[in-house]
């Protein structure tokens, strides 16, 4: 069925809440996130998915969920967090983590350690334009500096996920940015000017209250000898992405990096690598189980006419161009609900949003700013999205304990609702 062909369907959306209730609702009352498995959350909400589908019988309902659980986007995320565990755990068995973390403790002041580490994913995630991999990179460093400093993992785990979806946002070779220009038909630098101009002064702020926020660990660490040698992979990673390379090759690469410099320092034999590999791999399970349960029970949603539902609602009334652009971040930011992943609610939201924006004389880079803006204030916030679930796997924590400190997220939501109501910058609103 052809998405234009979807008639709008409320009822649609009940899987959806059915895993908020079962989840979020059950572990807030059980005063416990760890009570109620995310995985079971899915299971479940998946279950009444298929059960209240239309689409014909039984066997072609759940036909239907297994093409959206195997959709090519989702398949590819898997095959990403496989490679991830097996680079993070080889790395971390090999000394890679802790060379790192006595790296950074000899460079950053102890008051200013959290906020240095959102400054470095910033950095980071705009230079590789990939957020997951920015998370993969840094969070098992932030956890490694946590146990070190007696700062809090979900903190330190969160000031990686912020500084990551700083750079998702912003940089030019980022999914979002290049989806977001291409379906409003402008120039990245435009783009790039008017995001510029909206998310910085809440970027600061965010680097102030990390700054706060890790004023603790201040002379509560020494550190050891810096080895350089086993600091390379993660350099040798970083610089490949900044190059441009498949993130799959660079993860692949940086394990095979980590291995043979484990071998040759001695920090573990052939069978070692191995079983650090598999360990990293397994490691990745309750990841892999959830991004393949979610693609199912979203397309189910989608193809029952949920999305068009909602975006029928936010669009139905609208009155005035600030009305307009509450309207873009509303539609692509209910598809990044319903689908979990940033660069496909972009697709989805884009045209409807160029209509919108087109009907209120709303400049195409200010649309393109506002639809991935949004985008990503979703995606950095949503406990079943790839970064959260990354991030929580690689520390050991709850994806619900990191939303606690996502300081940049939720400023840069905040923010572009201000710069809506303020019309702001003014010079990149009116086409």
């Amino acid at each position: 069925m052809k998405p234009d062909t979807i008639s709008p369907n409320p009822f649609a959306l009940i899987p959806l809440a059915v895993f908020l209730l079962s989840y979020l609702a059950v572990s807030l009352a059980a005063g416990d996130f760890y009570k109620m498995p995310i995985t079971v959350a899915f299971v479940i909400s998946s279950v009444v998915a298929v059960w209240m589908s239309k689409g014909g019988n039984l066997h072609n309902r759940i036909e239907l969920f297994c093409k959206g659980a195997a959709n090519t986007n989702i398949m590819l995320m898997v095959v990403i967090f496989v490679l991830a565990g097996a680079f993070a755990q080889t790395a971390k068995a090999m000394g890679a983590v802790d060379a790192t973390v006595n790296l950074t403790l000899s460079i950053l002041p102890g008051n200013i350690l959290a906020a240095g580490v959102f400054l470095a994913a910033c950095v980071i995630s705009v230079s590789v334009g990939t957020s997951v991999g920015t998370i993969v990179a840094l969070t098992p460093v932030a956890a490694g500096l946590a146990a070190q400093t007696g700062l809090s993992l979900p903190l330190m785990s969160a000031v990686v996920v912020s500084g990551a979806m700083f750079g998702d946002n912003l940089s030019f070779i980022s999914d979002t940015t290049i989806v977001a220009t291409r379906t409003q038909g402008c120039k990245m630098a435009d783009k790039f000017k008017t995001n510029f101009h909206i998310v910085i002064p809440f970027a600061l702020l965010t680097l102030i209250l990390y700054i706060f926020a890790g004023s603790g660990a201040s002379h509560a660490f020494t550190h050891g000898n810096v080895q350089w040698l086993k600091v390379v992979p993660y350099f040798a990673v970083l610089a490949a992405a900044v190059m441009g390379v498949n993130v799959m090759a660079v993860l692949l690469g940086g394990t095979v990096l980590c291995g043979v410099i484990g071998l040759v320092t001695g920090s573990f034999n052939l069978w070692g690598w191995t079983t650090a590999m598999g360990s990293g791999i397994n490691g990745m399970g309750e990841l892999v189980i959830v991004t393949i349960l979610a693609g199912g029970m979203l397309e189910m949603i989608r193809y029952n006419g949920g999305l068009a539902w909602i975006i029928h609602k936010l669009t139905a009334k609208i009155s005035s161009r600030k009305g307009a652009e509450v309207s873009i971040a509303g539609v692509v930011g209910f598809a990044n609900l319903c689908t979990a992943n940033n660069t496909i609610a972009l697709i989805m939201a884009g045209p409807i949003a160029k209509e919108i924006a087109q009907k209120f004389n709303i400049a195409p880079n200010r649309a393109a700013s506002l639809l991935d803006i949004f985008s990503c204030f979703v995606q950095g916030i949503i406990p079943y999205g790839a970064q959260l679930l990354m991030a929580a796997s690689l520390a050991g924590v709850s994806p619900i304990q990191i939303m606690e400190y996502l300081y940049y997220p939720y400023l840069l939501g905040l923010g572009a609702l201000v710069a809506i109501w303020l019309g702001y910058p003014r010079k990149y609103t009116r086409e």
